[in-house]
């Protein structure tokens, strides 16, 4: 497929598009050494009807989101593996000759490496919430306070990478877009020291990755075990 933007000329497209467009407005951008180009269309959207009823959500750390369903979504393994690469790029290029000819392309190999762990996480994130949207009529999330969590040192570089903000982001439009239902559970919600099954409460550290309950004798996995209680939530009368 091509494209023919005015004044600009005509240009083969990396993607095909599956039908003709015309479009008066054109967007293009670059990250690290790849051009894209996006336009907008009217058109209209087929109604989508989910196939499930409720859901909820715990995001994390070691799993990215586990679903009441048992279903668990881990971040896409050539994100870690670009991740460990611009590790040892930067360090690289920390040892090498300020301003010299090879410390420049290692930082245009940084450039390119953020772009592509820009883009595979968009990825991941885009196909992770359009399914969701697209499955469940009703979603249940907490209201994760971010910023809050971004200033424990510990955690703020795997929420940094991992796009918390922009996964609940995502949701939220395509929500609205595919007809399903979005409730934020609110983010003082004890979701991972509550116990699913009896309600007793317990401290819960980090590194603690499974749920037992002294009161009942369940034992969950921790992320499910959240999910579960974020399902079962309702707001305060």
């Amino acid at each position: 497929s091509t494209i023919k933007i005015p004044t600009l000329g005509t240009f083969r497209l990396f993607e095909p598009l599956e039908c003709g467009f015309i479009s008066q407005t054109f967007t293009i951008s670059k990250e690290g050494n790849r051009w894209f180009v996006s336009f907008c269309i009217d058109a209209e959207r087929l109604p989508v009807q989910q196939s499930e009823g409720s859901v909820g959500i715990d995001i994390g750390i070691k799993s990215f989101a586990t679903l009441s369903t048992q279903q668990v979504f881990d971040a896409p393994k050539p994100l870690k593996q670009a991740k460990t690469k611009l590790a040892t790029l930067q360090r690289k290029a920390s040892k090498q000759v300020k301003g010299s000819r090879n410390q420049r392309k290692t930082y245009n190999k940084i450039s390119q490496l953020h772009a592509r762990v820009a883009r595979i996480r968009l990825d991941f994130l885009h196909k992770l919430t359009t399914y969701l949207a697209k499955t469940f009529k009703l979603i249940k999330i907490e209201n994760l306070n971010v910023q809050g969590m971004m200033a424990n040192h510990k955690l703020a570089g795997a929420i940094s990478d991992l796009g918390f903000y922009e996964f609940k982001r995502q949701l939220d439009y395509k929500c609205q877009m595919y007809g399903a239902s979005l409730v934020l559970v609110d983010q003082w919600f004890p979701s991972t020291k509550t116990c699913s099954n009896c309600g007793n409460k317990k401290d819960m550290p980090l590194s603690v990755r499974t749920f037992d309950c002294p009161a009942c004798g369940i034992s969950l996995d921790r992320d499910f075990n959240a999910s579960l209680n974020i399902l079962n939530w309702e707001p305060s009368a």
